[in-house]
C-alpha cells in the first residue's frame, strides 16, 4: 500500500534506533504493531501525514507486511521509500495558499493580511528580508485581532444563529480539508525531482 511519510532533515528515523531513511531500501520491525507506539508509520493522505512531520522531507512510501489502519494514519511491519526530497519551498508555498484560501472564505478585505503573503512569497524568491517578514506577519495578526474583536461583537448580535452557522462552518471545513489535500499532493508529486 502507497503512503507519505515525512522525515526530518538529517534523513534519519525519528526514534531508536536512528538509522538512515534511503530511497529503495526497506525498514522492517517485528511483530506485533500498534498505532502511536510500535511500528512504521505512514499515512494514506499527505495532509493527515503533514501533521506529524518532524521535519521537511517527504517520502513516498510502500508500506508491506502486518498493516493496520487508523483514523489518518498506518502502522506497519514494512517500509520502502519509493522517492524523497526537501519539500521545504513546497511547504512555504502551501502554506500560502492555504492563506489565500482561508482569506477568501473568510472574506477578508483587509490589505496587511493580503499583504503578508506578498511578502511571505518574495521572501521564497529572496526579494524580503527576515525583518520584512516579521513586519508584515505583525500586521497581519494585527489586523485579525481588528477583524476579531469585531467579530465578537457581531456574534453577540447573531447568537440564534450559530447552530447554523456551525453546521454549514463544519461542511465547509471537510470540503476545504479534502481541497487542500489534493492540493498538497499535487504540489508534492509536483514538486519533486
Amino acid at each position: 500500500m502507497e503512503a507519505w511519510h515525512w522525515v526530518s532533515a538529517d534523513k534519519m528515523t525519528r526514534y531508536a534506533p536512528r538509522v538512515p531513511v534511503i530511497v529503495g531500501e526497506t525498514l522492517r520491525v517485528d511483530p506485533p504493531v500498534v498505532l502511536c507506539e510500535r511500528g512504521l508509520h505512514a499515512s494514506v493522505r499527505a495532509l493527515d501525514a503533514l501533521q506529524y512531520a518532524p521535519g521537511p522531507i517527504i517520502c513516498r512510501v510502500q508500506l508491506g507486511g502486518e498493516i493496520k489502519h487508523g483514523d489518518d494514519k498506518l502502522v506497519a511491519t514494512e517500509r520502502t521509500v519509493l522517492w524523497m526530497y526537501d519539500a521545504t519551498n513546497v511547504l512555504h508555498e502551501f502554506a500560502c495558499r492555504s492563506a489565500e484560501t482561508a482569506l477568501l472564505i473568510a472574506q477578508v478585505e483587509d490589505a496587511r493580511c493580503w499583504g503578508a503573503i506578498e511578502v511571505k512569497r518574495a521572501w521564497l524568491r529572496g526579494e524580503a528580508s527576515d525583518s520584512d517578514l516579521a513586519a508584515a506577519r505583525d500586521a497581519a495578526w494585527a489586523a485579525a485581532r481588528d477583524a476579531a474583536r469585531a467579530a465578537a461583537r457581531d456574534a453577540a448580535r447573531a447568537a440564534a444563529w450559530d447552530a447554523a452557522r456551525a453546521a454549514a462552518w463544519d461542511a465547509a471545513w471537510a470540503a476545504a480539508w479534502d481541497e487542500q489535500n489534493s492540493v498538497l499532493e499535487i504540489m508534492l508529486t509536483e514538486g519533486r525531482p
